[in-house]
């Protein structure tokens, strides 16, 4: 978007709709371009008709359009990573965490899940030179797992500002399903005003299973899912950010060789995310990485690392 340039600037959008627009967390052309008509009709209360109209109108303005692959592959160039202490984890991952992205972790509880977030709301924080971002974390909390302690830890053991660290993660806890959509509906504002690189929400699914119980809310729930990972992708996408979320497993009775669990959450979550790491525990305190599915990272490449004082690092099973 070119400079000064707002909502009110767009053809068909007045003083009181750009104040509902506003108000429902939508507050620049790229969020009116990559919103969806009737989610803009539910959050806003404008008519079908313009929604379609002023979404239009601010994807033409932005020149969101068809592009060839090549033009793809330059706009691909502003993708950034965040690199972790573990070099081993950094390499399946292509240079570490992306951004514009959605990387989901899997793994049962104790396989280091929350633990790398924490690493990298820390590693964020440093500069592009540093594996950083230069930027700010933002932490959605829906099982009351995050611990300042422990970050403040990790920041002092990787030889950073521990109380600059925890002022730079903007935390919040969600209480249940609506509150954990809310608050990402919302993040948009916080991460422009405040510079957020990372967003984190850990678990993901763990109030929609807690709330949506029995085969007859599935559909529901499913939708409600799929709405709110979706919101975070255009997040991710319009801000270059990366967007890091961690999931459940569930047993699989039916699997009789191999590994019983799964993801939580179902096709809708495995479609929606970009990248999914599936992690677990190892021998003499280890964990291991694995890539489960990626448009482009090599499939079921492993990486190994111990859980240490600094947050995470790399390990070998010694003989």
């Amino acid at each position: 978007m070119s400079e000064g340039q707002s909502l009110e600037d767009l053809e068909g959008v007045g003083a009181v709709t750009a104040k509902r627009l506003r108000d429902a967390g939508i507050e620049t052309l790229e969020d009116l371009a990559a919103s969806p008509v009737k989610e803009l009709q539910e959050r806003t209360g404008v008519s079908e008709e313009k929604a379609i109209a002023i979404t239009m109108k601010a994807r033409e303005l932005l020149h969101i359009d068809f592009l060839t692959a090549n033009e793809l592959m330059q706009r691909r160039k502003g993708v950034r990573r965040i690199l972790t202490p573990s070099k081993n984890l950094n390499a399946i991952l292509a240079g570490g965490f992306e951004t514009q992205a959605i990387t989901e972790i899997v793994g049962e509880f104790g396989t280091g899940k929350t633990q790398i977030c924490m690493v990298l709301c820390a590693q964020v924080q440093q500069l592009p030179e540093n594996g950083g971002l230069g930027g700010r974390a933002l932490y959605i909390d829906t099982e009351g797992t995050f611990s300042p302690e422990r970050l403040y830890q990790i920041a002092q053991n990787m030889g950073l500002d521990p109380a600059l660290v925890l002022d730079n993660v903007i935390y919040a806890r969600a209480y249940n399903s609506d509150h954990q959509m809310l608050m990402v509906e919302k993040a948009a504002k916080v991460i422009r005003e405040k510079n957020v690189k990372l967003v984190v929400v850990d678990s993901v699914v763990s109030h929609f299973r807690g709330e949506y119980i029995g085969r007859g809310t599935l559909s529901e729930r499913q939708q409600k899912l799929n709405s709110h990972v979706h919101r975070l992708l255009r997040l991710a996408e319009t801000y270059n950010l990366a967007a890091v979320v961690t999931n459940q497993v569930i047993a699989n009775p039916d699997t009789f060789f191999g590994d019983p669990n799964k993801p939580s959450g179902g096709h809708v979550l495995a479609h929606a995310t970009t990248h999914r790491i599936f992690l677990r525990k190892s021998k003499q305190n280890t964990r291991v990485a694995r890539i489960a599915d990626s448009p482009y990272l090599p499939s079921d490449a492993e990486a190994m690392f111990r859980i240490t004082s600094s947050g995470i690092e790399d390990a070998e099973i010694k003989e």
